[in-house]
């Protein structure tokens, strides 16, 4: 017996020695500190890591064959190793375990699988999907696997959500920065109550909401279509609910994140620079933010009106004046004398809506929408309905019915669904007519269209001739001289008798061959103006083009501006503009590129913060205060900028500041300082008080720009960003200085070696002196200069500042419309550009 016992050892042993491979820990085996795994085709690597300069030791997989870091899974995110004592093993039990040094007996991590695994031949394989699997290497039984178990990673082919014969639960959590992948407070789960869908959660609140599963992908997320490259796959039955993406070509590397700020990012590497692209992400626009308008509010970013949110059709604000302080949190109520279930109530039909929050809503899968209205109708509870699966191949099915508020509802531009919402007869007769009268607007336009077109064909054939003709001669004969360079009589400047600096003219052909056509894969980023390229022309020197939008009459006169105010500036610390591009329908301004993008890439990037050590940080502030100083006192004109902001400052190798976007600036003639408009423009945040409400702007409006940009500079932070539930940074900033502890807003990702904290309060100091509520009380930009080259200058006490109290979320409207002409779009996400908008 005993002889038969060691032959069955033997044997297994062998069928061990076998299938061992660099992809497989076997049963008897150890991976000491040191030692890593490679999956079959060495596409992912196990074993233990460290962060940056940490010296703790985790148990993770990450990517093999890229050059940067990535970690997709952690084992021991919670309970790292001190040391490089660590060691993986399997336990008598059966399970893989993290030991923190050989003798340890109590392991930090454990696969704690249910029951005890007593197949010899049990080992720990790495595949190529990223997934690491306990199984039995004889029969191929399997006992655990990472991808039931995710970090903060969701890879292609793995699951999210929940199985319900066993009720696991596969969900994200977010690291808690990017130096710690401890389990951090934002969590993406797919919900089990009501009509399932995707729920990002921070802490216990609902950060943002997926929406339903529409039949191809979450309502949430326009842009999660089937693509060429991806694929999605929701399953909802008696077995499991789960979302899965795949990829259709197995060269492309891809991967989605929950960050430690509470976004959901998909990406996709970039092997020819060798970095992650952001392929989509969300949220990032306020009406993304769950309930960003309350209780049955509905959020509309394409509406015209002066606030994003309005109450649903009958509802009306709980709090009138909340709302004219855009403050929403309240929501709706129902209007005062509403009939509800009565004889001719009916339902208003939204479009391209994102139907509310369906935890508490009934679905069933077997009526029709026709059907699901009369349901909705019998029952005087039920608000609103809609189908279930919208986009579903054969048409729309299923039925959702909701009986409560109504959370969560936003209207997209080119997607969304109807959504059918119950009210009284007054309302519908409201709704009615104006929908009536809108019909009829449109029968007029289309009556117009029918009639000018015919009048056009009459003359159409006269017209291409004559067109033609005078496409030739264009340049010969409707053109006028500025510089060394022509425009079109229509695009005419003011004359200026000093207008002697030549600004050379770009063929377009030259631009269009150095941006490769203006393709995809060349754009930097886009804004109110247009869209900006990369570019590299034939004697190999990079560019970025700025190329005005042909339907944007804002950009316009940004275009004027700029080369009427860019082409006679010169300073290290302002944007170099090379030329200009004027043909055709094309209007096009040509920058120096700037590898090291813009501010706000580096400054509200955890990941990138700490790049910037106080030596760069200060160098970046004095040049900045440079910059301005000689728009406002050193330059031949006198020039307000009126959109300082970190995405438009720029980086260049050395890390100099550039300032850029002269699109909004005014010049001042002799002694002028200050003027006023009723066309107020600018950036929430970075606007001062005076401007803000009264359309007065000088140089201390700059001025209060540049404190703002101080304060975020040192801390890292946005202004935008709350604090306490009400005050913003510079709130907190003030509150902490009148304690004495200002010290505490320092960036913690900044080496405390390279920083004097004296010389940082001094900043701080004159950042509190730039945004006084009072701009006679504000320094101008020649003593902010001077206060920042010499340490032993007495300074003021600052007077309170303006703004200091904070919307109710941590970001604002959108993104900034100026995020250019930097390697890559800034991360402005806090910002928004306003233009328009009357003053007082």
């Amino acid at each position: 017996m005993k002889v038969f016992f060691v032959l069955v050892i033997i044997f297994f042993s062998l069928i061990q020695s076998c299938i061992s491979s660099v992809d497989t820990i076997m049963r008897r085996q150890s991976l000491r500190d040191g030692d890593v795994i490679l999956s079959q085709g060495k596409r992912f690597a196990f074993g233990f890591f460290s962060l940056g300069d940490s010296k703790l030791r985790y148990v993770g997989i990450w990517y093999a064959q890229i050059s940067e870091q990535t970690i997709v899974w952690v084992a021991n995110r919670d309970r790292p190793v001190n040391d490089t004592s660590g060691l993986i093993k399997f336990s008598s039990r059966g399970d893989l375990c993290v030991h923190a040094s050989v003798n340890g007996t109590v392991p930090l991590w454990s696969t704690n699988v249910s029951d005890s695994i007593l197949e010899p031949t049990l080992v720990a394989t790495l595949s190529d999907l990223g997934n690491l699997v306990l199984l039995d290497s004889v029969t191929g039984r399997t006992f655990w696997e990472s991808f039931d178990h995710p970090t903060d990673t969701f890879l292609p082919f793995m699951r999210l959500g929940f199985t319900r014969k066993d009720g696991l639960d596969r969900f994200l959590t977010s690291w808690r920065s990017p130096e710690d992948p401890g389990s951090g407070n934002r969590t993406f789960r797919l919900e089990r109550k009501g009509f399932p869908q995707m729920v990002l959660y921070k802490g216990l609140t609902r950060w943002w909401r997926s929406g339903s599963w529409t039949g191809q992908r979450w309502s949430g997320v326009p842009g999660m279509t089937r693509e060429y490259i991806f694929n999605n796959s929701f399953v909802n039955n008696q077995d499991e609910v789960t979302f899965t993406y795949g990829v259709t070509d197995a060269s492309v590397i891809s991967r989605m994140i929950v960050n430690a700020r509470g976004h959901i990012q998909r990406f996709t590497w970039i092997a020819r620079d060798e970095r992650w692209n952001e392929f989509w992400s969300v949220p990032k626009e306020e009406c993304d933010y769950y309930a960003h308008c309350g209780v049955n509010g509905h959020c509309d970013p394409t509406s015209s009106e002066t606030f994003e949110c309005t109450c649903l059709p009958g509802f009306e604000p709980k709090i009138l004046r909340h709302w004219f302080l855009r403050d929403y949190s309240r929501g709706c109520a129902k209007k005062n004398g509403a009939s509800i279930c009565s004889v001719k109530e009916g339902f208003v039909k939204l479009k391209r809506a994102k139907i509310p929050d369906t935890s508490d809503a009934c679905v069933d899968m077997d009526i029709s929408l026709k059907d699901c209205k009369q349901r909705c109708l019998r029952n005087c509870s039920c608000v609103a309905y809609a189908s279930a699966y919208h986009e579903r191949k054969g048409g729309a099915t299923g039925c959702l019915t909701w009986y409560g508020d109504l959370k969560d509802t936003r209207t997209y531009l080119n997607s969304g669904q109807d959504l059918y919402i119950r009210v009284d007869a007054e309302e519908l007769a409201r709704w009615n007519r104006n929908g009536l009268s809108g019909k009829r607007r449109v029968v007029l336009i289309l009556i117009s269209l029918i009639a000018a077109v015919m009048l056009l064909m009459g003359i159409l054939f006269c017209f291409v001739r004559k067109r033609r003709k005078s496409n030739r001669l264009r340049r010969s004969s409707t053109t006028f001289s500025l510089g060394s360079f022509y425009f079109e009589d229509s695009f005419k400047f003011d004359e200026d008798e000093d207008r002697n600096r030549e600004l050379p003219l770009f063929e377009l052909n030259t631009i269009a061959a150095a941006t490769s056509n203006f393709s995809f894969q060349n754009k930097l980023g886009a804004g109110g103006f247009g869209p900006v390229y990369k570019g590299v022309l034939q004697n190999g020197m990079e560019i970025a083009v700025k190329r005005l939008s042909r339907n944007s009459g804002q950009g316009m006169e940004e275009f004027k501006n700029e080369v009427r105010l860019i082409s006679k500036l010169q300073h290290r610390n302002l944007v170099r503009i090379l030329g200009c591009c004027v043909e055709l329908e094309e209007k096009m301004l040509i920058y120096e590129y700037l590898p090291n993008k813009s501010l706000d890439y580096f400054i509200f990037r955890e990941e990138h913060r700490a790049e910037l050590d106080w030596p760069k940080r200060m160098g970046i502030i004095r040049g900045i205060a440079r910059g301005i100083l000689y728009l406002h006192q050193d330059s031949r004109l006198r020039i307000i900028h009126r959109d300082l902001k970190a995405s438009n400052v720029l980086l260049d190798n050395d890390m100099t500041p550039k300032i850029a976007d002269f699109g909004l600036a005014r010049i001042f003639g002799g002694n002028q300082i200050e003027g006023s408009t009723n066309r107020v423009v600018g950036t929430y945040g970075y606007m001062s008080p005076e401007y803000a409400m009264d359309g007065q702007f000088s140089i201390k409006s700059d001025v209060y720009s540049f404190g703002i940009l101080i304060l975020e500079i040192i801390t890292g932070h946005k202004n935008s960003t709350i604090y306490d539930e009400s005050s913003n940074l510079v709130g907190h900033i003030w509150g902490l200085w009148g304690k004495g502890e200002a010290k505490e807003i320092i960036d913690t990702l900044m080496d405390a070696d390279t920083y004097d904290v004296s010389q940082v309060m001094k900043c701080v100091h004159i950042g509190l002196l730039c945004v006084q509520e009072s701009a006679s009380d504000r320094p101008d930009m020649s003593s902010v200069v001077f206060m920042l080259r010499h340490n032993a200058v007495d300074l003021p006490s600052p007077k309170h500042p303006a703004f200091t109290v904070g919307r109710n979320r941590n970001v604002t409207n959108g993104v900034s419309s100026r995020n250019w002409p930097s390697g890559e779009t800034g991360s402005s996400f806090n910002d928004v550009t306003l233009t328009n908008v009357e003053g007082r």
